[in-house]
């Protein structure tokens, strides 16, 4: 069975998930793993 990829407005949506987190003052890690993602992800 293949491995499901995100659409690109799917992480998109994510990475801005993240920018609106730390906006609000949170640590960029606790903001990668609020949102179900890694770190190593994030960064790729």
């Amino acid at each position: 069975m293949a491995i499901k990829r995100p659409k690109p407005e799917e992480i998109v949506l994510e990475l801005r998930q993240v920018e609106v987190l730390m906006g609000h003052g949170m640590p960029r890690i606790d903001a990668i793993r609020r949102i179900g993602m890694t770190e190593q992800t994030y960064y790729r």
